[in-house]
């Protein structure tokens, strides 16, 4: 692959579809992107990834854990988090909208 174009709107439509909270959208041997969606007052179950991860906020307001750090995110926050960390959002006060990179490729 040399060029993908995709755009919110579809990627989220594809994943409503889905019935799943993830949908990945990219995936190259170098990395893997994906829309996660949690609900309102919603669990986010994730385990630790044993690949480095980049979340942008897309919408939404929630907390985000990750080791010791611990802060409020919303619209527009970005958040790295390095391999084996173990991190979670939680207290989700609106619908959570979160692009996903991970590098390289989720396993």
């Amino acid at each position: 692959m040399k060029t993908m174009f995709a755009s919110l709107p579809e990627i989220e439509e594809q994943r409503a579809e889905s019935g799943k909270s993830y949908r990945e959208f990219l995936r190259v041997p170098a990395m893997s992107a994906g829309l996660y969606v949690l609900p309102a007052g919603g669990a986010d179950r994730q385990k630790p990834h044993r690949e480095d991860e980049i979340y942008y906020v897309v919408r939404g307001r929630a907390r985000f854990q990750a080791g010791a750090e611990d802060r409020e995110v919303s619209a527009g926050s970005v958040i790295f988090v390095a391999a084996e960390v173990g991190h979670r959002f939680y207290d989700i006060a609106e619908e959570l909208a979160v692009l996903v990179i991970f590098a390289p490729a989720e396993t």
